[in-house]
């Protein structure tokens, strides 16, 4: 299946500036898709209607979009590029879906599950009509990878897509109990041709359809990279990205955001106050990009215990203080 055009150009520098500004106020917690989402709305000039577990997430002008973002655990060794031209599987592509009798044959289930997935599919196509009746409605799934540390990112469109029962075929997998957990179920869905797993549909906990998708190549001109973070420049440069408000203090504080004054800054600051720092309270700010030294950032990442690039910066204010 081809991959979409998401953005601009002008929109994909915006979605990198927005990306990074969000970071930088989340201070290290879990992303939520509803933070890629108000990114993104924010990167196409979109009104952002907020991210929803229950309708399309956007809807807008004929595009209906639904957003699902993974994460990629320990991922800091590697680039998160690694994961490309490799198959993912997502936890919940739709929780809407019931499944009455597990005794039934898995190619009868796959069939029942298809068809309430497809009707799904086409009331969000409904809804995305009914809202501009004059569009053809263009019908989306975005998919947002990212990892730990909040720096890198991935993010790819390709076309909604209603599975053809007659291209699948089904078995039922048990999980025997083991411990504490119980038994479980689930329906295990392949490609006839490939033969390759593309969904599991499980039936304890809550029934829910896991897809399983491809991710494009690292030269795909249709996959987005996003480095929000600690961003390498050159051999001896590194980019920050930091709140406005904290680098407006940083340039009083200093006299200028030039990357030998704050990298001088930080060196002097790590050897007065080698012991960890607590930050000022968070203020509101769209990101700025402050360079420093190769050097200087790895003293400041292993000398404090730090988050992301805000709360360096920040703790780098406290000792300047």
């Amino acid at each position: 299946m081809p991959y979409l055009k998401a953005f601009s150009e002008d929109e994909y520098r915006s979605a990198k500036r927005y990306l990074s500004t969000q970071v930088a106020s989340m201070m290290g917690r879990k992303l939520e898709e509803g933070d890629w989402s108000s990114v993104y709305c924010l990167a196409k000039g979109i009104p952002d209607g907020k991210w929803s577990n229950l309708n399309i997430d956007i809807n807008h002008k004929g595009l209906g979009l639904e957003l699902k973002a993974l994460r990629i655990s320990g991922a800091k060794s590697k680039s998160l590029k690694s994961v490309c031209g490799t198959t993912l599987m997502h936890p919940a592509a739709t929780r809407s879906i019931r499944i009455d009798d597990t005794s039934l044959p898995a190619d009868e289930v796959m069939i029942d599950v298809f068809k309430q997935y497809a009707d799904l599919i086409r009331d969000r196509t409904q809804k995305v009509r009914a809202l501009s009746p004059d569009i053809e409605p263009d019908m989306r799934t975005g998919w947002l990878i990212w990892e730990d540390t909040l720096e890198e990112f991935l993010y790819f469109e390709e076309k909604m897509h209603i599975p053809n029962p007659e291209d699948y075929i089904a078995a039922w997998n048990t999980t025997p109990a083991k411990g504490s957990r119980k038994a479980s179920k689930s329906l295990w869905i392949y490609d006839k041709s490939t033969r390759q797993k593309r969904y599991s549909v499980t039936t304890s906990a809550g029934v829910k359809i896991q897809p399983y998708f491809d991710v494009p190549l690292p030269d795909d001109e249709n996959l987005y990279y996003f480095r929000a973070q600690s961003e390498p420049v050159d051999a001896y440069t590194v980019r920050l990205w930091i709140t406005s408000a904290t680098a407006n203090a940083l340039r009083a504080g200093l006299g200028s955001l030039d990357k030998g004054v704050v990298s001088d800054a930080i060196l002097k600051a790590i050897e007065e106050h080698s012991h960890n720092l607590k930050g000022p309270e968070l203020d509101d700010g769209l990101a700025v990009p402050v360079d420093i030294t190769k050097e200087s950032y790895r003293k400041l990442s292993t000398v404090w215990d730090t988050v992301s690039d805000e709360h360096k910066a920040q703790l780098l204010l406290k000792a300047l203080s």
